[in-house]
């Protein structure tokens, strides 16, 4: 899928030019050779024991016969691929290692058992959702390549996004989607770019990218109420139309309710100081 962002000079208030940023995407790391591999109960120790005294070791016990599994097994390869190495994923067939998936104690499938340092350290259950695999992930010490970068870029976006520089904050935001393409702050950001610029619909578009298990993340949200309050507005009708009606009937309040509510949604600071029950 792609997303149209943003991209003209700085500074500029009419973001007229576009470039396409593919979010469909390829891992953020190349894997590297092995971290991917079938084990039995004879390669266990080679395999995930000793390995994981030297990188976090995934192992996927699953069956053919197990429709979660087919699910689930598709995202832990993705999202191990994506740490180029640092992560190693072992898939262990139950029906072929009963003694070993016994001995383990697994009694549901698709079960993920996380090694580090020659020991389990974590559990995982179920077909749950990328964001949740990398989530488990850094729960077990590793932190994904640029982690701190990220942090740093959202930052910057923001601070682009309050200063109204709306066209350098969309390409920071296209950035960090670039290296994290689930990223809900990024998208969210990326949503604010358009909402402010004008453009509803395509920032409705993006926010229709942010996975199901982050839309209720706090920067999802603000810009869901941004385009709320902007319906909103548009309902009441055009700022200079109901300044009119306010100047008209200064005890018309539902007129200064609809004046307050278009002025907030097109960040008009002077109509901050409208009171919706007596003059400004």
């Amino acid at each position: 899928m792609t997303v149209a962002v943003l991209a003209a000079n700085r500074g500029d208030a009419n973001m007229s030019e576009s470039m396409n940023l593919n979010l469909s995407g390829t891992p953020s790391a190349p894997a590297a050779p092995g971290t991917i591999k079938d084990g039995s109960t004879a390669t266990f120790a080679a395999d995930v024991m000793d390995a994981s005294r030297d990188a976090l070791v995934l192992v996927d016990f699953w069956a053919t016969w197990c429709q979660p599994c087919q699910q689930l097994t598709p995202v832990l390869e993705k999202v191990v691929e994506s740490y180029g190495g640092a992560v190693k994923l072992v898939k262990i067939d139950v029906d072929k290692n009963q003694t070993l998936a016994a001995q383990l104690r697994v009694q549901s499938l698709p079960t993920v058992m996380a090694f580090a340092g020659g020991r389990p350290v974590d559990l995982l259950m179920g077909a749950v959702s990328e964001s949740e695999v990398r989530a488990f992930v850094e729960r077990c010490g590793v932190q994904p390549d640029g982690a701190a970068e990220l942090a740093e870029a959202l930052k910057a976006g923001q601070e682009a996004l309050a200063e109204g520089q709306l066209q350098e904050a969309a390409s920071i935001f296209a950035s960090v989607l670039q290296v994290d393409q689930q990223n809900a702050d990024a998208l969210a950001g990326l949503a604010s770019c358009y909402l402010k610029s004008g453009d509803r619909e395509r920032a409705k578009q993006t926010l229709t990218l942010v996975p199901p298990d982050q839309t209720n993340s706090e920067a999802v949200k603000s810009v869901e109420a941004a385009i709320a309050l902007a319906e909103q507005a548009d309902a009441a009708g055009p700022l200079s139309e109901l300044e009119a009606k306010v100047s008209a009937n200064p005890d018309d309040h539902q007129a200064r309710i609809d004046l307050a509510l278009a002025a907030a949604a097109g960040g008009r600071k002077d109509f901050a100081g409208v009171n919706v029950f007596g003059k400004r």
